[in-house]
């Protein structure tokens, strides 16, 4: 990295299972001289029935994400290459998006995200909790997943075959950002 140069930051976005840790966490290994903030391990201020901010035109604006916000502004002031963003709003959130770079959307099909975050979520609750969330799934939580697919995958720079295998991804990620990273 140049003396002085501000380190490229890439946000990667997803439905929840769409695969955003998985892949921000090899792409962070894959990269030389790199550090990820990962979006979960933050508690942030924001609306509390997510349909009803979803049904209302989804103002990404409405979160607080300060607190991710001043861990980023500190990652830039380190010689690093790169900054990984487990992020799943793209350039939605304008706070944010000033110190994106470059934002990937893995476009995962719905019923893999479904399976992979059951699978993550509900491995040892009693079948009833996996009921009851799939039915709060069909009767209001899809709307959630296809505010993602409407307004963050269309406003991602690079869309990413969520089917692929993990090295697949990231190897197309890491080609899209060794394409940018020069024009920058």
């Amino acid at each position: 990295m140049k003396k002085g140069k501000l380190p490229f930051v890439i946000a990667i976005a997803a439905v929840s299972g769409g695969g955003k840790t998985t892949i921000s966490t090899h792409l962070n290994e894959k990269l030389e001289n790199s550090k990820t903030l990962f979006f979960d391990n933050y508690n942030f201020d924001g609306p509390e029935d997510i349909i009803g901010w979803v049904d209302n035109g989804a103002d990404y604006d409405d979160w607080d994400l300060s607190p991710l916000i001043k861990d980023l502004e500190a990652l830039l002031t380190e010689p690093l290459n790169y900054i990984v963003l487990d992020f799943p709003f793209a350039y939605k959130h304008s706070k944010m998006s000033k110190f994106i770079n470059c934002t990937v959307f893995i476009d995962t099909p719905l019923d893999i995200a479904m399976a992979r975050r059951v699978s993550r979520d509900f491995n040892n609750s009693p079948v009833e909790n996996i009921i009851v969330d799939m039915n709060n799934y069909l009767s209001q939580g899809r709307r959630g997943y296809l505010e993602m697919l409407k307004t963050i995958k269309p406003n991602s720079d690079t869309i990413v075959d969520g089917t692929l295998s993990i090295s697949e991804i990231v190897c197309v990620i890491s080609q899209t950002i060794d394409q940018k990273f020069k024009m920058t």
